[in-house]
């Protein structure tokens, strides 16, 4: 998959008080982990917001955020400065990001912030769009993808953004190549512009390589020597091996 063309990134999740934000839901939590050049910087963005409302009890269920704990909490408009200081100058990464991105725009228009997500960053990427596109017909969930890429969700009993922005970083690198760029070096083992070259060996496993014992190259040598015979043009391995 192409990497990204942007060296500061920011992986985002917010919990809210309900599904739909046009039936005037909020976001309740900001959690959000900066990777620049493909590495996690151990920078992060945390914030809990009082809703000015009650949460829906299956919302309650999913993350577990009570209208008591955040009832002394800052509201939205007296964080989104910070915020936007936050995503200023990345591309931000969502998984599902039209869902956040809908909540997030709305609350701007809320408080009056005369932006919006789009104009905040410099682009706003959905991992959910990559992970179709990577693995068709399969389940793309944060959970689904953490098994298939070999990550360590064992943390993630309830739903917590920042929590789930930390999980959802490490699987956007895992779905991108594992890896920062590539080291290039001319013959005078000087390296080119690109560099740090970084492989998960839990994603990418070393392959053992399996050497043929005598009798299996004797049997490959009669096969080719087989080919050679009915075939009009001659054994195309066999001139390969000879090059």
């Amino acid at each position: 998959m192409e990497p990204s063309r942007h060296l500061r990134q920011v992986v985002l999740d917010t919990e809210t008080t309900g599904l739909e934000v046009s039936q005037h839901h909020r976001i309740i939590e900001i959690g959000a982990v900066e990777i620049i050049n493909r590495k996690l910087t151990g920078r992060h963005y945390h914030q809990y917001i009082q809703p000015d409302r009650s949460i829906d009890a299956g919302a309650l269920e999913v993350h577990g955020i009570t209208e008591n704990f955040l009832a002394d909490k800052p509201r939205f408009a007296e964080i989104a400065d910070e915020f936007l200081d936050f995503i200023e100058g990345s591309e931000v990464v969502i998984h599902n990001a039209a869902f956040d991105v809908a909540f997030l725009d709305y609350e701007f228009k809320l408080c009056a912030a005369n932006t919006r997500m789009e104009l905040g960053c410099l682009e706003v990427t959905d991992s959910l769009e990559l992970a179709r596109r990577q693995y068709p017909g399969q389940r793309n969930s944060l959970d689904a993808l953490c098994k298939r890429l070999g990550i360590d969700n064992s943390r993630r009993t309830l739903h917590g953004a920042l929590l789930d922005s930390e999980i959802l970083a490490e699987v956007y690198l895992g779905m991108t190549g594992g890896q920062s760029a590539l080291v290039l070096e001319d013959e005078s083992g000087a390296a080119g512009g690109i560099a740090d070259v970084v492989i998960d060996p839990s994603i990418y496993p070393v392959t053992p390589v399996l050497q043929a014992n005598d009798a299996e190259l004797e049997a490959h040598k009669s096969w080719l020597a087989t080919l050679q015979k009915e075939s009009a043009e001659g054994c195309v391995w066999d001139r390969l091996e000879s090059a």
